[in-house]
């Protein structure tokens, strides 16, 4: 988890700072730069994740063109989740200001901000996808327009399904395959035994609905004369 993220400039100046847990001091980005150059001295390789254990925090950083996307954890958070992020982070931001630099970021803090609080909550990611915040997130002439309703794509739809696919018959076909492994030596006891398993699935469903769905071996256990455990 975040404690922090930070859009700084190249010589290390904060631009944008959204704190999700307020564990850390807002100045804290300060000391990044600084930290980043005794690294480059001390090291040949640059490392994506610096840490402060004077402060009790890491510094884990992504650098594009002339910006620096920062995240700051105290914890020992997952390193590659954060960085995953930030990555996805820089995605978005491409995607609603088509050129991701100094000046950009400073003509739409506005928006910026918008998503920085609808990409993460608490220092934990929540949407990261651009198509499913492009619905109810839009911006004009660096003006940001909201819509009064949340959108479905937030409740029940994926970024990688369309919304508006249509079938003529609602069908769902499963598919369950078990195979059984056994090793057994020369005498032929058995050595080691398995069974492995997998359910394949065929969807021919309009739309995104919620689907559950129920598996018992009641059929099975009526078809050997057995009656179905309740």
């Amino acid at each position: 988890m975040a404690s922090a993220v930070y859009i700084l400039d190249q010589k290390g100046k904060i631009l944008i700072s959204r704190n999700y847990r307020g564990d850390v001091p807002l100045n804290i980005a300060d000391r990044f730069i600084s930290k980043l150059m005794e690294q480059e001295e001390e090291s040949s390789g640059i490392k994506p994740i610096i840490p402060d254990p004077e402060k009790g925090v890491n510094y884990l950083y992504v650098h594009l063109n002339n910006l620096y996307l920062l995240s700051v954890t105290t914890q020992n958070a997952n390193a590659a989740m954060s960085l995953l992020f930030l990555h996805k982070m820089a995605g978005v931001f491409r995607e609603y200001l088509k050129e991701l630099e100094e000046e950009s970021i400073r003509d739409n803090f506005v928006i910026i901000y918008e998503l920085l609080d609808e990409m993460m909550d608490f220092g934990y990611p929540q949407i990261t996808e651009t198509k499913i915040l492009q619905e109810y997130i839009t911006q004009e002439s660096h003006q940001l327009e909201k819509q009064r309703k949340l959108p479905a794509a937030v409740t029940n739809a994926v970024s990688w399904r369309a919304d508006n696919i249509k079938y003529k018959k609602n069908e769902v076909f499963l598919d369950v395959i078990e195979k059984v492994n056994l090793l057994a030596n020369s005498n032929g006891t058995q050595i080691r035994s398995e069974i492995v398993g997998c359910i394949k699935m065929k969807s021919l469903l309009s739309g995104t609905p919620e689907l559950r769905l129920g598996l018992n071996d009641r059929v099975q256990f009526e078809s050997t004369g057995r009656s179905a455990p309740s």
